[in-house]
């Protein structure tokens, strides 16, 4: 068993523990193409995409991001919107706190029952003087004689993991199950399917998230329905890892929901160009995921950054060699 100490949301090699014992921050991040370029994403250690809502005549996006940062703390993310349902099961086994502007009653109801294993009443009103958050004034914009902030609010990471009493320790496990050695990557090992470029769609074939296999960097490449997804700093966003989660979506009061607990459903994982399938499998909200692959053996990913897709069980991926 390799029992090298690792950073718990990456994977990657870790020299000092010390050097982990801080939160994890979480940052709610809208993906509507109206509230692009984001900034501050390309830091985190796992970047979740889930439901937003349906798609609409003016382009709203049906996705938002939910990165997740702790081997690096950038000095700011932006812009942040509030909490949806599935953040609790999604972020609760790595004992996060979230970064966002607030929720629904009944998703504030819901976050409430489940605080033993996440914080997330840390919103910019809630930790106002402290710093943790601010506004980006090149984002305010105004609309029918009204001024607007929704796309301006920023979070900062590393002033908010210190406003945190529970969970100053950080992340209590390695979150994914990670090869102890390049070989033993499962892509590798059991000689994966060519999988060099991925589309994965959210309500409907016509709104589609890409990615696409880069040799050069050996990262995949990240479009939106639009085009490439680029940030504020210009950098096109990359990944070394892929993993699509397929979970059953639906609406209650309203808010987008994701059936990821006590459950199980498909999974596909995709690294240099390769992916392999399998079975997900979740217990309680707490519970991390499990991965088995088809072949019966337990899923082992490659160390580093990895995009979660989340669509519904019924959709259907595009894979491209």
């Amino acid at each position: 068993m390799d029992t090298r100490p690792r950073w718990p949301l990456t994977g990657e090699l870790l020299k000092d523990k010390g050097d982990a014992r801080h939160a994890a921050v979480a940052v709610k991040v809208p993906d509507n193409r109206q509230e692009h370029p984001q900034r501050g994403i390309g830091d985190a250690d796992i970047v979740f995409v889930q439901l937003e809502g349906y798609l609409d005549a003016d382009g709203y996006s049906s996705t938002r991001l939910v990165p997740v940062f702790h081997s690096k703390m950038p000095d700011t993310v932006e812009p942040v919107r509030s909490i949806r349902p599935v953040d609790v099961p999604l972020l609760s086994p790595m004992d996060a706190i979230i970064g966002n502007t607030g929720a629904a009653k009944w998703t504030i109801a819901y976050v409430k029952k489940y605080s033993k294993h996440l914080e997330a009443m840390l919103s910019y009103l809630a930790t106002r003087g402290t710093g943790s958050y601010g506004t980006d004034q090149s984002r305010v914009y105004q609309y029918q004689g009204q001024t607007y902030y929704d796309r301006a609010t920023t979070c900062h990471p590393k002033v908010l993991a210190k406003q945190t009493k529970r969970f100053r320790d950080g992340p209590p496990r390695v979150y994914f199950p990670i090869a102890p050695s390049d070989k033993e990557v499962s892509t590798v090992k059991y000689k994966g399917k060519d999988g060099r470029t991925l589309k994965v769609p959210y309500k409907g074939d016509d709104y589609l998230m890409g990615y696409t296999y880069d040799k050069k960097t050996k990262r995949y490449l990240r479009s939106m329905p639009w085009g490439p997804h680029v940030l504020a700093d210009g950098k096109r966003v990359s990944t070394d890892n892929v993993l699509v989660i397929k979970a059953h979506q639906h609406f209650e009061h309203h808010e987008p929901m994701h059936d990821i607990i006590d459950t199980k459903g498909t999974f596909l994982y995709f690294h240099e160009g390769r992916y392999v399938t399998g079975t997900w499998r979740k217990a309680g909200v707490a519970e991390p995921f499990r991965f088995a692959l088809t072949n019966g053996e337990p899923l082992l990913m490659a160390p580093g950054q990895t995009f979660v897709e989340l669509p519904d069980t019924k959709a259907r991926l595009r894979i491209g060699d």
